[in-house]
């Protein structure tokens, strides 16, 4: 009796040992992420009495806060959801003419400077930047006029290629179609859209140390998301060496976490009014409370350890954020991983390593699981074809790294 109880008590031990739980985190510099008010963009179709010019927003991803003419101009006005905000001035629409017709038609920021250079597409899923000749910037570079030649067919105008929740879906029920990933929804967001997983692996899940990645906590910042498929594909490659990996990890992947700031076209927030990258200390929205409670659980239930974050952004330049000291698993990691991606690609993307005082993943990643973490930027206009390029350069360099790592 007394043997069975002292393996009790030891296996009660052992599990209270493994198993952690989600704790809140007292970072240097805290965020208010409690709830304030947004204004939603209003979906319609703008017309202007006696022209036969159109414009509108009626798709998901979209942008525009209202639209005049004045003189030979028109206008097109852009507003954040809410202020303060990140100056990250976000726009897409659609415009078109009954009639053939060239227009001038001006950006007008309420907020902020001007940020993205102008895409446009005929389609919505094919696009192009507009060429440097019909863009002009006015008064010293806050807003943009841009030249358009119209048609009754739909231009479509915007900051950065439309990758709303309906195309990210397609992408994830795409690559599903592999048999070491399965898709899910794990929980929904503020306005009940969606929240999903993508867990890939091959094989045994019990013991597998697990990486987690992650994008579009921001709107704006397709480029990071574009890293982001292209890193996930890569993985899930046809070569020895993916199935190797996956052989040996566990990657936890979540593809979008902020839909309703995407779909609502947003520069910044989640449908709470809030930078979710700065909610990751008491978890008060809940897309980061439904996925950092998802990386626990499966953490405890799989009886593993997190040993790497990578969170996918955009940003002026290409950039790699750092923390500023030496995780216990897999140390040393960042700096080789960095050098084999600038080896490869022949580069020089800056790394910022600092201490993490506010309450953003890379620094939640830290002091939940002493795991290394990552913030990994792209710039704003990055050529695409080379951001497909680091994407799968990234993700083999860090597969071979850590195939290569003793242990699990």
């Amino acid at each position: 009796m007394k043997n069975t109880i002292f393996y009790v008590l030891l296996a009660v031990v052992f599990f209270s040992c493994h198993s952690i739980k989600l704790k809140d985190h007292r970072f240097s510099k805290p965020v208010n992420t409690s709830d304030r008010e947004i204004k939603i963009d209003k979906r319609t179709t703008f017309s202007i009495d006696g022209s036969t010019v159109l414009a509108d927003n009626n798709f998901d991803g979209s942008r525009l806060n209202g639209f005049r003419k004045e003189s030979n101009v028109f206008i097109a006005t852009i507003s954040p959801e809410n202020e303060p905000i990140n100056y990250s001035p976000y726009y897409s629409f659609r415009i078109w003419s009954t009639e053939p017709k060239s227009i001038q038609l001006k950006l007008e920021y309420t907020l902020a400077r001007h940020r993205y250079y102008p895409k446009i597409s005929q389609d919505g899923e094919h696009w192009e930047e507009i060429s440097s000749e019909k863009i002009t910037f006015v008064d010293d570079s806050t807003h943009v006029i841009l030249d358009l030649d119209l048609t009754k067919n739909k231009l479509w105008v915007s900051a950065q290629e439309i990758h709303n929740s309906t195309d990210v879906k397609e992408w994830c029920s795409k690559i599903d179609k592999d048999a070491r990933v399965r898709f899910s929804e794990i929980g929904k967001s503020k306005l009940d859209r969606p929240m999903w997983m993508l867990d890939l692996h091959n094989g045994e899940i019990k013991g597998k140390d697990i990486i987690v990645l992650m994008t579009r906590q921001h709107p704006p910042e397709v480029t990071g998301y574009l890293a982001f498929k292209s890193f996930v594909e890569e993985l899930l490659a046809d070569t020895h060496l993916s199935k190797s990996f996956l052989n040996k990890y566990r990657l936890l992947v979540f593809p979008l976490m902020n839909p309703d700031g995407v779909d609502l076209g947003h520069w910044r927030h989640n449908a709470g009014g809030i930078d979710l990258n700065r909610d990751w200390a008491y978890y008060n929205q809940p897309e980061t409370k439904v996925v950092a409670n998802k990386i626990v659980d499966i953490r405890n239930a799989s009886k593993s350890e997190v040993i790497l974050g990578l969170d996918f952004h955009s940003t002026w330049y290409d950039v790699y954020y750092t923390n500023d000291y030496k995780p216990k698993q897999i140390a040393g990691f960042k700096d080789f991983w960095i050098e084999g991606i600038q080896t490869q690609l022949k580069e020089s993307a800056k790394e910022a390593a600092a201490q993490t005082g506010g309450p953003v993943s890379k620094g939640w990643f830290k002091r939940q699981f002493q795991a290394e973490s990552i913030t990994y930027e792209i710039g704003d206009e990055t050529p695409r074809d080379f951001i497909a390029t680091k994407g799968q350069i990234s993700a083999r360099e860090m597969m071979k790294l850590l195939v290569l790592r003793r242990g699990n």
